[in-house]
């Protein structure tokens, strides 16, 4: 069954949109991960890598324009978990066993080095393609209450309701990302090339060309 989104961001393709100097980008964690780790996508098809080098390419050419990039904070937490995960999948596919989650991070001393490292550089990468620093998020009773009251109305995840509030407090209005979760959020506009988020746009009215 096929993701029914209810659009209420403004869409760009980034396939047929070109970064301009004035343009002030947060880049999602999922697009983190395929510039900084070299393992992301290990078991995806051919044509999945070849759309995330898309964005790589545009955040690439954003720098290039003179454009600002932004990451979040929240953004190492999810590259943390994927990364520990991935590597986790591929231990035990090159060993045939199977590990759980936790035993993994205890008890392979040697994995869990290569994953600190793994993950660290990765971040390294990020501060040296964004702006500044990490957008600041602090959570607390008005930050959380903020996120639960986006929640009613916006179909994102946990993680996504903090990263739209770092957003908001900063004046950041446009994110890079593959998650057609953001485009049922009001207000922002959304650089994508995930196939069902473009095709509920433009059949719903809210792709943009410019």
């Amino acid at each position: 069954m096929s993701v029914q989104y209810a659009v209420q961001a403004d869409v760009f393709d980034i396939r047929q949109t070109n970064p301009q100097g004035s343009d002030c980008f947060l880049v999602d964690s999922n697009v983190w991960l395929w510039m900084t780790y070299s393992n992301a996508g290990h078991d995806e098809p051919n044509w999945r890598a070849a759309l995330m080098a898309k964005y790589v390419t545009f955040v690439q050419d954003a720098v290039i324009n003179n454009g600002k990039v932004y990451c979040c904070g929240l953004s190492l937490a999810e590259l943390s978990h994927i990364i520990e995960k991935t590597e986790r999948e591929i231990h035990e596919a090159s060993t045939g066993t199977s590990i759980k989650a936790k035993e993994y991070r205890h008890n392979f001393t040697i994995q869990r080095t290569r994953i600190v490292v793994k993950v660290q550089n990765a971040w390294n990468q990020v501060f040296t393609v964004e702006e500044h620093k990490p957008l600041s998020i602090t959570i607390d009773s008005s930050t959380t209450t903020a996120a639960l009251n986006r929640l009613q109305t916006e179909k994102v995840d946990g993680y996504d309701l903090f990263i739209l509030e770092s957003m908001r407090s900063h004046g950041v209005e446009q994110v890079i990302t593959d998650d057609g979760d953001f485009v049922t959020v009001p207000g922002i506009q959304v650089f994508t090339a995930n196939r069902n988020a473009l095709q509920a746009a433009r059949a719903q009215g809210r792709l943009i060309t410019r």
